[in-house]
């Protein structure tokens, strides 16, 4: 009820930039996915913190959702979080988004143990500086020593597996997120 009522930042409308990112998806997508892309971007677009749970067996486009949803909030200036429970569905996810978006201007960071401390360091502090435009990784990202510059959208994949420290955690980022 407090995030009904609370005021949250209306996304700009997609642009022909955004359609082109669009029509660089190289699948046709379905009736359910094209549905949830347009009733996400409709969301993001009201002045009010955005709740949407996206469900799906695997394989039926989730992620392309996420990165419609992401590239929207890079191109208003705003980082991304994207937050999975496990180490090897970072790396994928930070692999299909990296392909997915390497044309574009767009910063992205994986965080979970497969970083080395030193280049791990240099990202925290390039995300809390919003160097980073989407940080991709696991509950690594839940870190107290984790600041972002201005964060527009959490994504959460398989929200399900998270513990309820993780869980308070996240509650945290959803004030106005």
């Amino acid at each position: 009820a407090r995030r009904e009522m609370a005021s949250g930042y209306a996304f700009s409308p997609p642009d022909d930039y955004f359609r082109a990112f669009e029509g660089s998806f190289p699948f046709e997508e379905t009736h359910d996915q094209a549905r949830s892309i347009d009733e996400v971007l409709k969301d993001m677009g009201r002045e009010r913190p955005m709740d949407r749970l996206l469900c799906g067996d695997v394989g039926f486009g989730k992620t392309e959702v996420a990165l419609r949803g992401a590239f929207r909030a890079v191109l208003d200036g705003k980082q991304v979080c994207l937050l999975v429970p496990t180490t090897v569905l970072s790396l994928q996810h930070f692999k299909t988004f990296r392909a997915r978006l390497a044309d574009h201007p767009v910063e992205i960071a994986l965080f979970s143990r497969l970083v080395k401390p030193a280049e791990l360091k240099a990202q925290l502090e390039a995300l809390r500086l919003g160097k980073i435009d989407i940080a991709i990784g696991t509950h690594r990202l839940l870190g107290k020593d984790v600041k972002f510059h201005d964060l527009g959208l959490l994504v959460l994949d398989e929200e399900h597996r998270f513990g309820v420290k993780h869980k308070d955690r996240i509650k945290e980022f959803r004030a106005n997120v």
